[in-house]
Parts: structure tokens; sequence; C-alpha cells
């Protein structure tokens, strides 16, 4: 039930989902998460979930992120409206969605059910980022201990996801945590200072900042974020 690397095994367990998708135990995501792995499926077809090991690991420090000057100029405009833990359902579904430079997605019905369920037990955030009361991007992970472990984000709008992004760091320094998982690393995560690091070191690090107190509602509750903690461009 292992994806080390990239070797793959199966699990295909019964249940009353629709299509029999595979029905997984929140306690097993989080313990997953514990021990360096998570939970993945083929596409957003397959009734089969696997759990992923990567032998390399994309990460950010939240105290070091830099963004780009035009990311920078559209904080300054203030275009978007942010909301924590609304509509988790709607972020995790956005996810979910084919897009234009994303054909397929690995979140199955498996997944967007656990996850949800890791929601409403709190564990599993969202931050979701609108435009004219419409959600328009957003993400979503899951918080243990000292780390977050980012799962998805998409976008309608342009930066959407960014701008989601940017609180979710803003959340994590004011929270005392350690380290930001983003699991794989892509190009547009680099821009964010994100990096890449092998298991071995990810694990030492993990196991030092799951016995961090860390709390993701230091900054403020769910809900409607206070337009003074909108991200400024000035703290990168």
């Amino acid at each position: 039930m292992i994806l080390d690397g990239w070797k793959v095994t199966y699990v295909n367990m019964r249940n009353n989902l629709k299509k029999n998708y595979a029905k997984i135990d929140y306690n097993n995501v989080l313990d997953a998460y514990r021990n360096g792995l998570f939970p993945m499926s083929e596409d957003s077809n397959s009734s089969d979930i696997f759990w992923v090991k990567p032998k390399i690991r994309g990460v950010i420090d939240p105290y070091k992120v830099t963004i780009r000057k035009k990311l920078k100029r559209l904080l300054n405009k203030h275009s978007y409206f942010l909301k924590i833990n609304t509509d988790f359902i709607g972020v995790i579904e956005g996810c979910a969605e084919p897009s234009k430079n994303r054909k397929n997605t690995w979140i199955n019905p498996s997944i967007i059910d656990v996850y949800i369920e890791l929601h409403y037990k709190g564990y599993a955030h969202s931050i979701e980022c609108y435009s004219n009361n419409e959600l328009v991007g957003g993400l979503y992970g899951v918080a243990i201990g000292g780390v977050f472990f980012g799962e998805s984000m998409f976008s309608k709008l342009q930066d959407a996801s960014k701008i989601a992004l940017l609180h979710l760091i803003d959340r994590l320094k004011v929270g005392n945590f350690s380290v930001l998982d983003t699991q794989f690393i892509t190009e547009h995560l680099k821009t964010f200072g994100a990096y890449e690091i092998d298991q071995d070191k990810f694990l030492v690090i993990l196991k030092k900042a799951l016995l961090v107190e860390a709390n993701f509602f230091n900054i403020g509750p769910s809900g409607d974020l206070n337009i003074g903690l909108y991200p400024k461009s000035n703290n990168y």
C-alpha cells in the first residue's frame, strides 16, 4: 500500500461509496502523514488509492518566503476577498476539477470523502479566495503539530491560489508552524522559495516539527478574513 519513490501497490477497500470507491479511514491518513506518506489516486475516476512516499520532497520554510514583483503589485490592488474554512467542500471540489493546465487530477471521491471528514474533525483547513462573492481559488491541507501538509490548490482567476497561499504562509508564521510540506515541487512553488530535500532529511525535520506546539488560529478564526490580515507586499 506504499508508493516508495515510484513503486505502486494499490489498496482497494470496498464500501458504500458510489461505484465502490475505496473508503479511507481518516486515522490512517493522519498516521501516514506522521510517517512521511500521503494518499493519492491514479486519477479522479479511479476506484483505487495508494500511499505515496517520495524520494524527493518539496517544502517551504514559512519564514523564508519570497515573491515576484508582479505578485506584489497584485497584492497591492486587494483584488480578492479571503475566507477561512467556510467552503471546504467547494475548495476540494475546485481542486479536483480538470483545468486548462491540468487535464486530470489525483483527487477521486475517496480522497474527497476522507478530507471532508478530516475537516469536520478539525485537522483539514481551507483558504478560500473570492471575487464578487464567487469562489475563484483556494487551497486545502492538514495541520498536525508544527507541520502544515499542503494538498492542492486551484485558481479560476489570475493568481487567486497564490494569494491564498500567501495568507496560509502568514497564518503558519503567526501560528508557530515549522514547515509547509508541498509534497512535490513545481515551478509555481519555486517562486515562493520552495525547495527539495531527500526523504531521509524530510523525516528528520518531520519528527521534530510534529512535536512543536502550533495553532492554525493564532492569527484569527475561521470565517471572513479581517482586511487588516490580507497579505501585504512588503512582508515578502
